[in-house]
């Protein structure tokens, strides 16, 4: 909140074709708001081909209102969505604390801001809802028509189970926000339709930020409804099924990732209680071994091989934290070569679900072939997103390619592989596959990892040994370096001359037992 004596709010009125009621419900606006804010009051009227601006200017002109009056014209009809946007943008370049949205047409009362802004003011909440829903039928008692009613309960019902969110009502047009709040969320990317509403309860939930309902009265009367009832159902019902479904990495729309970056799933969450890349990787390593963890995130596999007994080493471009206790760990960017490492010394590397983002796989493929030169025994386990699995191909089908926060269409991956590309990524470069097989998608993370998440986890392996190439989420791969050409030649090199030095102290041998006999046969 600024340093001023008192918080700064705005009052907010959304118009279009509101010429007979505009004027009396700005003079509902309590006065007594006065006396614990700085109140202005901006009506923005959506392009209406009424005289909604004139009475709201005259308004203004006359000094009406014990409050600042400013009265605003859209050149063009913004929509409901739209309007709200301009209104918002200009409470937060305004420096307002707060700003509340009322309609035009009188439909949800004015009298109530005092105790609707008492939340935001006392620090309890970022956004408070007025809600006809809280109150037993006192939607219907005031002259919501039953149908809406109705839908409004089945609308709520879905949404709230969609988003695991708690609302009365997802569909109310009387709400505060704290400018702060607004600041924190893509507003500006939602639709300039009805479903602005849902799209920004969306934001708020996703970005963790409290909302509170209070109960306010409802109101039916002549207004006129600009809501087309089943568009605007299917419009609410598919923002929220496309938010549910971004967090299954199957979908991504910018204006739903705003969830903030300290409480953001990471994407290198440890995959260590299901069949994943992680435990195939962990149980493919036997106990004792020493390890290179490529790519170690946060050392948490690392961590898990050192207590069975390894001698674990990472490296990463970014820092461990504390809580890691890896035997060595090296900084190193993985885009820049050569490799920094001498792997003579090592009996397996890891490489899990990295690759997919380096610039050059194949300049660091090299580069490893190059560095593991002196070691025939090594072995490098990786794994990488299969891009034809199903999800993907439906996807594409339907004209669908989106990317994501995570999963296999990461916005931070710059190469994509099937089963075919893996392979050849490896053989092309000098190494041998030792093993390829498919790993199905991490349903425990996604829907717990109780009996669906068990269930889903054993039809995906059961698909996948019928084609792994279509239903396998990632591939996991061990590979083996092959002896680089140097390689071979210094072999060859060094064979050759244990050889020719064999082959000298042979004949020698031979001449010193055969030297008296050739004397006396001469003689």
């Amino acid at each position: 909140m600024d340093s001023h004596s008192r918080p700064r709010l705005l009052v907010f009125v959304v118009a279009y074709h509101a010429e007979t009621t505009i004027e009396p419900t700005l003079r509902r606006i309590p006065t007594r708001l006065l006396d614990d804010f700085d109140v202005e009051v901006l009506v923005i009227d959506d392009s209406s081909t009424d005289q909604t601006f004139d009475r709201g200017e005259t308004m203004r002109r006359d000094e009406a209102l014990p409050f600042a009056l400013t009265v605003l014209f859209n050149p063009s009809n913004q929509g409901y969505g739209g309007n709200q946007k301009i209104g918002f943008h200009y409470a937060i370049r305004n420096r307002f604390d707060f700003v509340a949205l009322i309609h035009g047409d009188g439909q949800y009362a004015p009298e109530c801001l005092p105790e609707l802004v008492e939340p935001l003011a006392s620090d309890r909440a970022d956004a408070v809802f007025g809600s006809r829903m809280l109150r037993k039928s006192a939607a219907l008692r005031g002259g919501m028509p039953l149908y809406k009613f109705v839908g409004n309960r089945i609308l709520t019902t879905v949404q709230n189970a969609l988003l695991r969110a708690r609302l009365s009502e997802w569909h109310s047009g009387y709400r505060l926000y704290s400018t702060d709040a607004l600041r924190r969320i893509p507003f500006h990317l939602n639709s300039d339709g009805f479903q602005f509403d849902t799209e920004i309860i969306i934001q708020l939930l996703r970005s963790g930020q409290r909302i509170t309902e209070i109960p306010i009265p409802t109101y039916y009367g002549g207004e006129i409804s600009r809501v087309n009832g089943i568009p605007y159902a299917k419009n609410v019902v598919m923002a929220c099924l496309k938010a549910r479904v971004q967090e299954w990495s199957l979908f991504y729309d910018r204006k739903f990732d705003c969830a903030p970056e300290a409480s953001s799933r990471s994407p290198y969450t440890p995959k260590l209680d299901f069949q994943s890349t992680h435990t195939l990787a962990r149980d493919h390593i036997p106990p004792g071994s020493r390890v290179l963890d490529i790519g170690c995130a946060g050392g948490y596999l690392g961590d898990t091989l050192r207590s069975r007994g390894c001698h674990t080493t990472g490296i990463d471009a970014v820092a461990l934290g504390q809580e890691s206790s890896l035997d060595a760990f090296h900084r190193h960017d993985l885009n820049e070569r050569p490799f920094p490492l001498d792997l003579e010394n090592f009996d397996f590397a890891i490489m899990l679900d990295v690759i997919e983002h380096l610039h050059s796989p194949e300049s660091f493929v090299d580069d490893f072939l190059a560095a593991a030169s002196r070691n025939q025994k090594l072995q490098l386990v990786a794994s990488t997103g299969n891009v034809a699995f199903i999800v993907t191909r439906l996807m594409l089908l339907f004209g669908q390619f989106n990317y994501g926060k995570r999963g296999i269409l990461d916005l931070t991956h710059t190469r994509l592989f099937t089963f075919g590309t893996f392979r050849r990524l490896f053989e092309q470069s000098g190494f041998d596959v030792l093993e390829l097989r498919g790993v199905p998608a991490p349903f425990p993370l996604v829907v717990g990892s109780g009996v669906m998440g068990r269930f889903l986890m054993r039809v995906n392996t059961m698909l996948i040994a019928i084609s792994r190439s279509l239903f396998a989420y990632q591939i996991f791969a061990v590979v083996r370096p092959r002896p680089t050409l140097q390689t071979l030649l210094d072999s060859a090199q060094r064979e050759s001359g244990a050889r020719s030095a064999a082959l000298a102290k042979t004949t020698a041998v031979q001449r010193q037992s055969t030297g008296p006999l050739s004397a006396i046969a001469v003689h």
